[in-house]
């Protein structure tokens, strides 16, 4: 009840009944979200208890974050609380990835000790879309496998579908992860390294050769390797000479050393790595396997 012994509300009242302050109301006032019922004797704006519901009303969609056009919405009955929230929610899930993307992104920068040209690079990898991301994909796999007919289809098709796949909701390790994938994917050289590899693997396969045969050998190579370490066997050892004899017959060790360290060397490694934290899937097993193995063909070459 007012002065005027009335059961209406000035501004003042509805602020000290509701500890909102008087210039949030009178601003939602003029905005027509909280309109008078009536004007005092001096002019000023009065307000009855229903007016007061909706104060509360429009206090609690304004804290959700709701603004003003969809609190005029829902109080003039043209759409539900309920409609209203769920098209919030997913506004905030689009607010969210992108607020988890800056901080990828920012903490990146701090780790690194970036400077201004780097941290802008890395928030345009970052916030590519999956579209985007496919097509610098396919760019990669196009330069890097162009005119090499026996590649393996395997390797192909695991090359086109391997770093595009960020999630839709992205940890910053995995946002972190696909910077600087997408870094690898546009430099020069290891684009050379990758196509050297693909080279050779395709060398190595004749016309009609089954598919996923490249996968089988390493599955080979990581076997023997896995066993000779197992027994404690060292790569300089002489019995290290069977299971290079076994994999490879009689090849020369410098020709096989030379398509490994192309295949396996510690970029390629950690390409591997990188992949397997985009997709969120265990670090790539058997790197003590390949390193035995390599160290084994580098004391014969």
């Amino acid at each position: 009840m007012n002065d005027d012994g009335t059961d209406l509300f000035t501004i003042g009242d509805l602020a000290r009944a509701t500890g909102l302050t008087v210039r949030t109301i009178r601003y939602w006032s003029d905005e027509d979200v909280l309109p008078p019922v009536a004007r005092s004797s001096g002019g000023y704006r009065l307000y009855d208890a229903t007016s007061v519901a909706r104060l509360e009303l429009i206090r609690t969609l304004r804290e959700l974050g709701l603004g003003l056009n969809d609190v005029r919405a829902v109080l003039a009955g043209e759409t539900s609380v309920a409609e209203v929230a769920a098209t919030h929610v997913a506004a905030l899930d689009v607010q969210i990835r992108s607020l988890k993307v800056t901080r990828a992104v920012l903490s990146t920068v701090a780790r690194r000790g970036s400077n201004a040209e780097e941290m802008t690079l890395m928030n345009k990898l970052a916030r590519l879309s999956a579209a985007e991301r496919q097509r610098m994909v396919e760019d990669f796999v196009e330069e890097t496998l162009h005119g090499l007919d026996t590649i393996d289809p395997e390797i192909r098709n695991r090359m086109r579908g391997s770093a595009a796949e960020l999630p839709e909701d992205p940890t910053p390790e995995q946002v972190d992860a696909w910077v600087q994938l997408a870094e690898m994917l546009q430099d020069p050289e290891f684009r050379a390294q990758m196509r050297k590899a693909a080279e050779f693997n395709a060398a190595d396969r004749g016309p009609g050769a089954p598919s996923g045969e490249s996968l089988w050998l390493v599955r080979r190579l990581v076997e023997l390797a896995g066993r000779a370490r197992g027994q404690g066997i060292a790569p300089e050892a002489p019995e290290a000479d069977a299971v290079l004899r076994e994999l490879f017959s009689h090849a020369v060790p410098a020709a096989v050393l030379e398509r490994l360290e192309t295949a396996f060397d510690e970029r390629l490694a950690r390409y591997r790595e990188l992949l397997c934290i985009v997709k969120d899937q265990p670090a790539p097993p058997h790197t003590e396997d390949f390193a035995w193995l390599l160290a084994a063909l580098r004391a014969r070459a």
